[in-house]
């Protein structure tokens, strides 16, 4: 009977075990046909690369050559069709960025992702670079504004196509929504955020108020970027009226403060080929799709290759066949907040010159996915907007407005336009004539010989003040009586060192008569790129490359040795002298593979930390500009012998030393375990470039599939990527490297990450990621000869 049940049993566990395998093997099944369906639907969104296509608008055909990294090479017998060929084609790769880039600058994210966007919308509705847009577009040339609306016919020519053949990127599927019409405003708007997104200085200035509102004299001026004291007679004459900056600004989209760049030309007689070498990497957020798309236009009146920003036509940064240009954010004092008294009795009305003023008041009503319409409304004084009560009342008869350049109209299309054209640098520095907002350093280089730098855009003359903290708006003692004039802008041309570079810090000595910046970036990176120019008589397009990716860290170099002397003041472990013996036989190389650079980085973020973190709530230190550069001169000051209070009420830089060490090593310990030598910087310092859909659970399979790739570098070094702190992740750095020898402008080498394509199924969605890691460039041809390209016709319909 026993022998039976057993029988029965093993029989019963067999069947089970058939059923749980079929069971495996139908969800396996069902799963992959799900998946298949799923990769489908996807794929179904491809553009159409290869063929032809009619193309609504066309007066005759245009050829679309997309190269081995996906860069496509527009051919057109006009300029009507170049440009419609442009937005269409741009539309295949990048649409979903497009769209949301434009919603982003508008204020209009809400109406596609919710409640959670409505503050975001409201902070740029209040700052109004749509408004602007509009404001610039009517000061344009007819010739400009027939090329905004050629691009913005391709982009809606596209839109159409993907509708009808239900082929729209898949974000527009996951979000719910269709890509509305593109207008020439779109792209002006676009235009417009990259102002933004290269600042301003309005929140060191907010942050400077917070200092002497909330701490002593000395210690507010102990964290000011200079001596000067501007500060306290502002602050005195407003009586008991108070801007609470924590609630002002709380909820402000603070653009990263790195945002900068590198760039040099090297003049011919210090190449090996006897003509200018030229080199720009501009610093921007990174994230998939690129920031930058790289093309090629060719016309009957230009033949230029080089990047712009998805949503734009044109090319803002590259090369022709005569000239090659770039370019670095000089970061100049463009933005003031002004302290206005309101009225009250009349909350429309704001003091000045003794009198009240009616400010004007700009309805901005945003709609919100699934809810009802938010009203909203925008104040703008004889300044600018108010911008301290975007997200609540915080001042009530006080509040900030912001005067910016970038509010004002401005070409800089026309500027682009006619730098895609220029033959020489008369011709070029004649174009920047128009190129007024974010001011850039212009680097320059010709086939006939000619390097050039200027430092362009418009940069405000003051009646009074420095733009170091909030102004009185109540009075014209502090208005702007002008811009530095363009003949004056800071440039030289062809300097006998034989080179020039840019890379955010300083561009002018004292000397210069008019104020540009209180704030400029931390020297590490110029320091280094003219070390390495200087050092060799004859330089290669790959001594630009290899410069471009140098990870040599000049700020541990200066601090490493003060730091190892200071701390040894005090009473140390054995994990700390084991840490500190890494530090002392490091070669200052920000190298994935080492362990210091893990250390010393930590290290400096956790000074920092232990100087602030009790003392500065979180949402004041985003508006913290230039800390970086305040912590370098703090401990300077220290190691001197000269401590300032904040150093002094922690007990002096060793004790602030020892404090941040130990918290460094408990940090990296818990992340990485107790064996130091097998710490590495990649581990903590990846790329990756994360989709702004990546966010939510499981869209990061999607988007975000690859694994991140360990890096060197890091925010200080000519290889530059600043990264996350929690998560790892390099999150800023070099959007698009490029560089050029002007003995052969048929054609230049570049590095777009992650890559071309803003789509999850193209080959070039992220083929660049290790080369954007590694250094590895591809060649970018201007001829029409491409081997191995996929030819697109575009057809008139």
């Amino acid at each position: 009977m026993e022998a039976a049940l057993k029988r029965q049993r093993v029989s019963r566990g067999k069947k089970a075990v058939k059923v749980i395998a079929v069971i495996v093997i139908a969800l396996l099944a069902v799963g992959a046909i799900l998946f298949g369906i799923a990769n489908a639907y996807i794929a179904k969104s491809l553009p159409q690369i290869d063929g032809s296509i009619q193309v609504p608008g066309l007066q005759e055909k245009v050829t679309v050559t997309r190269d081995e990294r996906g860069v496509p090479h527009i051919s057109a017998n006009n300029d009507h069709d170049l440009f419609l060929a442009q937005g269409y084609v741009t539309a295949q790769d990048r649409l979903f960025q497009m769209d949301l880039s434009r919603r982003q600058a508008s204020g209009e994210l809400s109406e596609i992702i919710g409640e959670k966007a409505v503050d975001r919308d409201k902070y740029f509705r209040t700052l109004g670079l749509r408004r602007a847009a509009k404001l610039s577009h009517e000061v344009y040339s007819q010739e400009a504004k027939d090329t905004l609306q050629w691009y913005a016919d391709g982009v809606n020519s596209y839109i159409t196509e993907a509708k009808e053949k239900g082929a729209l990127p898949v974000e527009f599927t996951l979000l719910g929504y269709e890509p509305k019409e593109w207008t020439p405003l779109d792209s002006l708007t676009i235009g417009k955020y990259m102002a933004y997104d290269l600042g301003g200085h309005w929140e060191g200035q907010a942050f400077r108020y917070y200092l002497l509102s909330q701490f002593s004299k000395e210690k507010a001026y102990d964290l000011f970027p200079t001596d000067e004291n501007a500060g306290p007679p502002i602050i005195a004459s407003l009586g008991e009226g108070k801007v609470d900056i924590e609630k002002s600004f709380a909820k402000a989209v603070i653009p990263p403060e790195f945002n900068g760049s590198n760039n040099w030309v090297v003049s011919g007689e210090k190449s090996a080929s006897g003509k200018p070498l030229l080199a720009d990497d501009p610093h921007l957020s990174l994230a998939t799709p690129a920031i930058w798309y790289q093309t090629h236009l060719r016309g009957p009146s230009v033949n230029v290759s080089g990047v712009i920003f998805a949503g734009i036509p044109g090319v803002i940064l590259g090369h022709n066949e005569s000239i090659a240009w770039g370019v670095t954010n000089t970061g100049p004092d463009v933005q003031d907040l002004y302290i206005e008294k309101r009225n009250p009795n009349e909350p429309n009305q704001f003091l000045y010159m003794d009198k009240w003023e009616d400010a004007q008041i700009i309805e901005e009503p945003i709609r919100v996915k699934g809810q009802e319409t938010i009203p909203y409304k925008v104040t703008i004084t004889r300044h600018g907007p108010i911008i301290s009560e975007f997200a609540e009342e915080s001042g009530k008869d006080t509040v900030f407005s912001l005067k910016w350049t970038a509010l004002e109209p401005s070409k800089e299309l026309e500027a682009v336009l006619n730098m895609n054209r220029a033959n020489n640098w008369i011709e070029f520095e004649k174009a920047l004539e128009d190129f007024h907002t974010p001011t850039q350093n212009f680097v320059f280089a010709a086939q006939d010989g000619t390097i050039a730098y200027k430092a362009n855009g418009k940069i405000p003359i003051r009646k009074n003040g420095d733009a170091l903290v909030p102004v009185p708006g109540w009075t014209d003692e502090y208005e702007w009586t002008g811009y530095v004039p363009y003949d004056q802008l800071p440039k030289t041309v062809n300097p006998k060192q034989g080179f020039i570079s840019s890379a955010n810090y300083k561009v002018t000595d004292d000397s210069y008569p008019y104020h540009i910046s209180n704030i400029w970036a931390q020297p590490y990176r110029q320091m280094r790129i003219q070390q390495v120019l200087s050092e060799k008589e004859k330089l290669t397009v790959e001594d630009m490359q290899k410069l471009q990716m140098d990870q040599v860290n000049l700020q541990a170099q200066e601090f490493v040795p003060i730091f190892l002397e200071q701390v040894k003041k005090e009473t140390l472990t054995d994990k700390e002298k084991e840490v500190l013996v890494l530090l002392a036989g490091w070669n200052f190389v920000d190298d994935k593979e080492l362990a210091a650079p893990l250390v010393f980085n930590r290290w400096m973020q956790q000074v920092g930390t232990v100087l602030f973190q009790e003392q500065i709530p979180e949402t004041m230190r985003s508006l913290f500009r230039g800390r970086g550069q305040v912590i370098d001169d703090l401990i300077r000051r220290a190691h001197a012998g000269k401590p300032g209070p904040w150093m002094e009420e922690k007990g002096g830089l060793s004790k602030v030393l020892h404090a941040s060490l130990k918290n460094t090593i408990t940090e990296i310990e818990t992340a990485w375990g107790t064996n130091s030598q097998g710490w590495k910087w990649g581990d903590a310092h990846q790329a990756s470039f994360v989709h702004p859909l990546s966010s939510v659970t499981g869209l990061n399979y999607l988007f975000n599939w690859a694994a991140p790739i360990p890096a060197g570098g890091s925010s200080v070094t000519v290889q530059a990527a600043g990264y996350n702190l929690k998560s790892g992740v390099i999150n800023h750095g070099a959007s698009w490297r490029f560089v050029v020898d002007t003995s052969d402008l048929t054609k230049a080498y570049h590095i777009v990450g992650p890559g071309q394509s803003g789509h999850v199924k193209s080959p070039w969605y992220d083929d660049q990621l290790p080369a954007w890691v590694e250094g590895t460039y591809h060649t970018t041809s201007l001829t029409e000869s491409i081997e191995n390209g996929h030819v697109l016709t575009l057809e008139p319909k």
